[in-house]
């Protein structure tokens, strides 16, 4: 729990002192011209954009009732992993402060492992593993973005949706599965966040930070398999942080 703490402080840091680095780097800039960049770009109705991402994310685990009537796993620990992917942003304008996003394709490396806490029945000796969980998920997010009044060149925005993902690496099928922990190809999360916008000469530069809560069970639960036995739900958590190019 203290390590998942600590990753997530650090993450928020680096989000924050990613901002003051771009706001710094646009008041300097800003300070050398007096127009407004991109004047008209907020009258358009479709925007495109690219998304570079990094996400940290993890299990949400359940125990299976079946670990109280064992000795060999003592717990199961998920642990916070960081990964990345790359996105495309299509906003559709809908009024002053209201935009449609649609982010497709949206291709995201994602690992989520887990640490097992381990008692050899015979000696009562303990130890630890980790199994690493890797999916690459092929998303389809939809957002609805509430947008501030532009001042000067700079603009935030909050924004909530929903996200389905479909697992190309999935293992629910594989049968040599003697330590694996089996997923199912789909999930699907809601999602919310904040983003700012700054506004240059010929595009605009958005961190955004968003936190995604998966609502479906993943878990392709096997009996037979003492990793997968134990575990009753599997939902993901995922921290996302993007850096949006837009035009």
């Amino acid at each position: 729990m203290h390590y998942l703490l600590r990753t997530k402080r650090k993450a928020l840091i680096f989000f924050i002192a990613l901002c003051g680095f771009v706001t710094f780097s646009y008041k300097a800039h800003a300070q050398l011209r007096d127009n407004l960049n991109l004047p008209d770009r907020d009258s358009k109705f479709y925007h495109l954009g690219i998304a570079i991402i990094y996400n940290n994310s993890h299990f949400q685990a359940t125990a299976h009732p079946t670990f109280l009537n064992q000795d060999t796993v003592l717990s199961v620990n998920p642990l916070n992993t960081g990964g990345f992917g790359l996105a495309g942003m299509h906003n559709f304008h809908i009024s002053d402060h209201w935009e449609f996003r649609v982010v497709f394709p949206q291709l995201m490396f994602s690992y989520k492992n887990l640490e097992y806490n381990l008692q050899d029945a015979s000696s009562g000796k303990q130890s630890s593993t980790i199994k690493k969980v890797e999916s690459i998920y092929l998303g389809f997010p939809l957002h609805i973005k509430f947008l501030s009044d532009r001042i000067d060149n700079f603009r935030f925005y909050m924004f909530s949706g929903a996200n389905y993902q479909y697992d190309l690496a999935s293992n629910a099928s594989a049968r040599k599965a003697q330590d694996l922990v089996k997923l199912k190809p789909y999930d699907f999360s809601i999602e919310a966040g904040i983003g700012f916008q700054f506004y240059f000469p010929v595009f605009i530069l958005t961190p955004e930070i968003k936190i995604s809560e998966g609502l479906i069970n993943i878990h392709s639960r096997d009996p037979n398999l003492i990793n997968s036995s134990v575990i009753d739900r599997l939902n993901s958590r995922m921290v996302v942080f993007s850096l949006i190019f837009e035009g």
